[in-house]
C-alpha cells in the first residue's frame, strides 16, 4: 500500500512539474512598445485600468486585463502596481472575491459589491502565472485564496452539470426563477489548468468541459448562436431582463476558446461564419432574428476571426491587424490578448 502511495505522490509531482514549468520558462509575447501604448492610455498611475467606453470606470475584469497583459509583457513593476489597486482598494468582500466595479465619480468608490467571477478568474490566473515565473510566494498565495473562493462560491452543480455563476449573488436557481444564468463568455479555459494548481480540484476539469460542451450546444436563432446570458431552466434560452444578442460579451468567446487549447473546427468556423460582416468586420448579432446590431471594425474586434482562420487554415493576419494602436479599452485589450497568443502559438500567421 505504501509503494502505491509513493507511486501516486510521485506521478502527481511529476504532472504538476509538466504543467507549471511552461509558465515558468515564458518569455514575453506582447512587445515592450505595445505594452507601453497600452500602458499610456489605459493605466492610471495608481494601478487602475481604465475603462474609457464605460465612463473611465474600473472593473475586476480591467483589473485582471491589466494583469495578465504586464505579465505577458514581462512588466513585473506594472503587475505590481495594478495588483496594489486591485487589493487594497476592490478585494473588499468577507469571501475573497473582488468588488466588481470602481467608479472615479462616486463615494465611496465601490458601491456595487458583488463580483464578477469572470474578472476573478482573470485575477488569480494572472497571480498564479506571476507567482511561478517570478517567484513571488505571495502572489501564488494571493491566487490560491482566490481560486478557492471561487470555487467555494461561484462553481455550482445543476442537473448533473457544473457550471460557473456569473456572481455570486444574483444568478443562480434560488436567486431567479429562470436560474441558474450563466454567461459563456466567462469561461476563460486557458485559465482553468492553472487554477487547478493553485485550488487543486477536480471541478476544474469538468468546469472546462462543460464549458466547451455549453458553447456547443447553445445554437438560439437562425444562426445557431449562444447569447450573452443564457438560462439553463428548461428549455435553456436567453435569460430575461438581458439584450438577446451575441454582443460585445460574446465576441471574445472564441478567442477564449483557442487560447484555451480548444480547436474543434465545426464549433470555431461556426461562430466565424455567423459573426462576419463586410471587410473583415465582427457583428453582433440578434439572437432572435439573426440580424446584425452592430458592424465593428476596430483591429481589436477583427482580430478575434483572424485568428480563428489563422488556427484552421494558417491564414496569415492582415497588416493593420498585426500592428497595435491603442483604441478603447476593451478591443485594444482583445488585440494584445489576440496577438500574444498568434506570437507564443502561431507565429507563422505573423
Amino acid at each position: 500500500m505504501m509503494g502505491k502511495l509513493l507511486a501516486a505522490l510521485l506521478a502527481g509531482i511529476f504532472s504538476l512539474c509538466l504543467t507549471t514549468n511552461p509558465a515558468a520558462a515564458q518569455s514575453p509575447s506582447i512587445t515592450a512598445e505595445a505594452w507601453q501604448a497600452y500602458k499610456a492610455k489605459f493605466l492610471d498611475p495608481g494601478g487602475r485600468i481604465i475603462d474609457d467606453g464605460n465612463g473611465n470606470i474600473s472593473h475586476s475584469e480591467g483589473q485582471g486585463y491589466g494583469l495578465l497583459l504586464s505579465f505577458l509583457a514581462g512588466s513585473q513593476p506594472d503587475f505590481e502596481l495594478i495588483w496594489a489597486f486591485t487589493r487594497t482598494e476592490m478585494l473588499l468582500r468577507n469571501d475573497g472575491l473582488i468588488a466588481w466595479k470602481w467608479n472615479p465619480g462616486t463615494k465611496p468608490h465601490v458601491t456595487d459589491i458583488n463580483n464578477a467571477t469572470d474578472g476573478d478568474i482573470l485575477v488569480a490566473y494572472a497571480l498564479g502565472l506571476a507567482g511561478q515565473q517570478w517567484k513571488r510566494r505571495d502572489y501564488t498565495a494571493a491566487g490560491s485564496r482566490l481560486a478557492r473562493a471561487i470555487l467555494e462560491r461561484t462553481v455550482v452543480q445543476d442537473a448533473g452539470r457544473t457550471l460557473l455563476l456569473p456572481g455570486a449573488t444574483g444568478f443562480s436557481a434560488g436567486d431567479r426563477e429562470d436560474g441558474p444564468i450563466i454567461n459563456p463568455s466567462y469561461w476563460i479555459f486557458e485559465a482553468f489548468p492553472v487554477l487547478d494548481q493553485l485550488a487543486p480540484s477536480p471541478e476544474w476539469a469538468k468546469l472546462r468541459d462543460e464549458g466547451v460542451a455549453l458553447i456547443n450546444a447553445l445554437r438560439f436563432g437562425p444562426r445557431q448562436l449562444p447569447s450573452d446570458w443564457v438560462s439553463l431552466k428548461s428549455p435553456p434560452g436567453p435569460a430575461t431582463g438581458f439584450p438577446s444578442e451575441y454582443g460585445y460579451n460574446a465576441l471574445r468567446i472564441p478567442l477564449y476558446l483557442v487560447r484555451g487549447g480548444v480547436t474543434d473546427r465545426e464549433l470555431l468556423t461556426r461562430l466565424m461564419q455567423a459573426t462576419s460582416g463586410a471587410n473583415a468586420a465582427v457583428t453582433t448579432i440578434d439572437i432572435n432574428s439573426g440580424t446584425v446590431k452592430n458592424t465593428l471594425s476596430d483591429p481589436g474586434y477583427r482580430i478575434v476571426n483572424h485568428i480563428l482562420a489563422c488556427v484552421m487554415d494558417k491564414t496569415a493576419l492582415p497588416a493593420d491587424v498585426k500592428q497595435f494602436t491603442p483604441t478603447l479599452y476593451y478591443p485594444s485589450t482583445l488585440h494584445l490578448l489576440g496577438l500574444s497568443f498568434v506570437a507564443a502559438k502561431q507565429p507563422e500567421c505573423l
